[in-house]
Order: structure tokens, then sequence, then C-alpha cells
């Protein structure tokens, strides 16, 4: 058959009247003839890679992802999906929240399967035929069926234990920066619980997981985030003012796009080394909590000028505790504008770097400024939203300044 082909070749090459184009298809199949047999790492058919690429395409991952109905899962399935990746995703009470999600994959690429987080047979259903798996499962505030432990601790290690059991071949976890088994308390009695959980958390998973990566992110922004339309919310200030803790002025943030996350946890599946290793999602940048909260203001134009905006310590504003301890007990299962007493506590923490532990540019990611992103996301909140203004009525707002490594040190020494 190969000599029909090299003949078939010569006859066309000679037909065209040029010696080259035949010289290069003998090369060519030459070349191909040398090549050795790739090994394959299974016979069974429908584990193979298949296509060109591109979401009808199969690109040799079955992922299951817990959490994909959350903020960060719904960029991890599309990212998913665009690759040939088929997808499990696993999901609790009834799926008018998951079905949106069918579109990120081809026909057939995207299956659901209903589970409980304390019922270890769904979830051993749910990762039985994955190769990857990636937990999301996370909730900013206890509810009456959850508390932080059930989640972060328990559900995170029953998950992984199964994982290893079934032999599933990679395991990520989503924890949170500035993880602690003691962090200082600010507001809240005893510290954040949350970030407790999620340090006991990492603790679990890494013992029935070795390998799992863990991947630690700041606050994360984005459409649909609880970070920039949280300080947007008008349940978040009083009046036109804004509470923060000593004024924001004590506090340094590095928030990351919810984008430049979800491409660390593709490339992260996609990558052996990133077995068993810790990476921090952080942004390029480092802000003043205060900077960035005047900064929003400035983009929905609720600034000082025009608008009445101003900033003050919340230490001495008992009402807008009262606000917030009230609004978690009315509302357990969705506080208002997600204002609660654990969100206040969280919010005043720096975010701390651990020089040594890789980040997401060690995954391949290329970061996302704030400056590049945040005008489009707090559109939506704009002053008089509805008003036709003429090119150039309003003046670009400055943006933020960022935090030397010199100017934080002088700032807590």
């Amino acid at each position: 058959m190969a000599a029909i082909v090299l003949t078939r070749n010569m006859q066309v090459a000679k037909h065209h009247g040029s010696g080259v184009v035949g010289v290069l298809c003998l090369r060519g199949y030459a070349a191909a003839a040398e090549d050795a047999p790739r090994p394959l790492k299974t016979i069974n058919p429908a584990a193979m890679k298949r296509g060109t690429g591109g979401r009808s395409s199969f690109n040799g991952i079955v992922a299951t992802v817990f959490g994909a109905t959350g903020f960060v899962g719904r960029y991890v399935c599309n990212k998913l999906g665009k690759s040939g990746t088929q997808m499990i995703l696993p999901y609790r009470g009834e799926d008018s929240e998951v079905i949106r999600l069918k579109v990120t994959g081809d026909l057939g690429q995207v299956l659901f399967h209903f589970y409980n987080l304390e019922d270890a047979a769904s979830i051993r259903n749910a990762v039985k035929h994955s190769n990857v798996v990636i937990n999301l499962v996370g909730r900013d505030f206890e509810t009456k069926n959850f508390k932080f432990k059930d989640v972060n601790v328990t559900g995170a290690e029953r998950i992984a234990r199964i994982c290893r059991e079934v032999g599933v071949e990679r395991f990520i976890h989503l924890s949170s920066l500035n993880v602690e088994a003691n962090p200082k308390p600010l507001y809240v009695k005893g510290g954040s619980e949350w970030l407790r959980s999620k340090y006991e958390g990492e603790l679990r998973v890494r013992d029935a997981f070795p390998n799992a990566t863990i991947i630690r992110p700041a606050d994360i922004y984005g459409s649909e985030d609880r970070f920039l339309r949280y300080y947007a919310h008008i349940w978040r200030r009083q009046f036109r003012s804004m509470p923060l803790w000593h004024k924001g002025e004590l506090t340094v943030k590095q928030p990351v796009f919810v984008t430049d996350v979800a491409q660390a946890i593709i490339n992260a599946a996609k990558e052996p080394d990133s077995a068993g290793r810790i990476y921090q999602a952080v942004g390029p940048k480092r802000y003043q909590l205060s900077e960035l909260v005047d900064w929003f203001h400035r983009l929905m134009r609720k600034d000082q000028k025009r608008w009445g905006y101003q900033r003050y310590d919340m230490r001495w504003d008992p009402t807008f505790l009262m606000k917030a301890k009230l609004t978690s007990f009315i509302c357990p299962g969705a506080p208002i504008g997600g204002l609660h007493p654990e969100r206040i506590e969280r919010e005043g923490i720096t975010d701390k770097v651990l020089p040594g532990v890789p980040t997401l540019e060690d995954l391949g990611v290329q970061l996302t400024t704030m400056e590049q992103q945040v005008p489009w996301e707090l559109r939506p909140y704009r002053a008089a939203l509805y008003y036709d203004a003429e090119l150039g009525e309003f003046e670009t707002p400055e943006p933020p300044k960022t935090i030397e490594a010199r100017e934080e040190l002088r700032l807590f020494a």
C-alpha cells in the first residue's frame, strides 16, 4: 500500500513538472515510516484522545468538578469544555442551577450526577470514572445544614479519600490564602473560623490524598463575584459612608481575576509536576484596601465630590457591627449583600504571600491587572446609570496606588 501511495505521489509530481514536489513527498513518507509507535496508556478506545481540539474533541481527561455551580466553578467548566474535557458535574438540590452548564461542552461531553456531601456512595459514583477531580465546594457563611467544618474539613477529606480509593490520578483542591491554625482575631472572638477550617481541611486532604494539588486564592473578582459586588452593595455602606477596619489603611490586598484562577486549575490538571504542590493564587499588584474601595467608588461615580462618599473607622460604629449580626441572624441562608461577621473579620486581614511557595505564574498563567478588568465589572453600578453622558463629560477615574514592599514594611512596623 505504501508503494502504491509513493508511486501515485511521484506521478502527481511528474504531472506538475516539478521534481521538488516529488522529493518532498518521498521525504515526508520516509520520515513517517521511521516514527516509532507511541505507547498507549490504555487499550480502552473511549479513553483515547480524538479530534483536533476544541469542544467537539476529547483530550483524554474525564474530570469531576464538585462545586461546579459556584462562582469559580462556572469558569472552570467553561475552560474544561473548551479544551475537549469530558465533565461529570455533581449537584445537590434541583438541577436548575447546573443545567446551564450543559452548553460548556459538546453533546455527550457534560454529564450531571446528583450527590450529597455526606453520602459517600454518591461521591464514589461521581468520581469512579474520572482521572481528574476538582473540589471547589465552599461556603462563605454557615447555614443550619452545613457548618464550616462540615464543608471545608469533613467534606473535603471525604472526597479526597474516596478519590484515592477508586484510583483517581489527580486531585485539585481550592483552599484560601491566609489560612492558619490560629488566625489573629480582629472583630470576631477567636479569629476567623472560616480560615481555621480551611487550614484544617488542607491537612486532611493532604493526609487522604498525598499528591493533591492545593490552590490558595486571595480575594477573587469577576462577573457575579463576592468582592467587587460586596463593596458596591448598598447594604455594605452606612448611608453614603463606608466603614472599614482602621479605615482600610492597615489592610493590604492582592486580588486575583477569576479567569486566571480557572486557567491555573486547568494547567495544574495537565501538568504532572504540579502534583503534591501548593500554589498561591494572587494578583500581580498589592493595594491598600482603602485605595481599592475609594477607586471602586470613583468608577461608580459615587465619589466624595459628586455623591458625598466618605470612609471611616468601623471600630467606632457599633451600629454597623450590630447590622452585620442582625443580617446574619435574620437571613442565615443568604445574608443580604454578603454582609455577615465572618466576612467583616476576613476583609481586615492582610494578604500574606509566603516566600518560596509557587504562584500562578509558575503554572504558566499570564496575570490580569485590576486596572484592565474592574472598570468594566463595576459599570452596571454607576450612579445615574441611564444618564446619556457626552463624550469626555466625566474624567477618567484615577487608578489606585499600589503599595511597594518598603512602604508595607513601614506600615506594619
